[in-house]
């Protein structure tokens, strides 16, 4: 077995980081696991079979809420099923 040694400041930098990653999954995953539906960009992009520059576009102009952790981007299911009301309700 190999044993590394880090300063304790870098360790508790490390700590500091994946209790804040942690608190970002429970977030998102834990305490609304049973009320709320989390989906990716892929699944967005496969629902509406739109590219993921589109989704980009509705992320930057404020269409489509969305969460993020680091650099993936998470969007509630209810607010899907908002959206494609508003442009279905828009295409009439």
């Amino acid at each position: 077995m190999e044993i590394t040694a880090i300063e304790k400041k870098t360790f508790e930098q490390m700590k500091q980081r994946f209790e804040d990653f942690a608190k970002q999954v429970k977030a998102l995953c834990g305490e609304n696991q049973d009320k709320e539906k989390w989906l990716t960009g892929n699944d967005i992009c496969r629902l509406l079979h739109i590219s993921p520059r589109s989704l980009q576009a509705y992320r930057d102009n404020g269409t489509l809420p969305y969460s993020q952790i680091g650099r993936k981007c998470y969007y509630k299911s209810s607010d899907i099923e908002r959206f494609t009301g508003q442009s279905q309700i828009k295409h009439k």
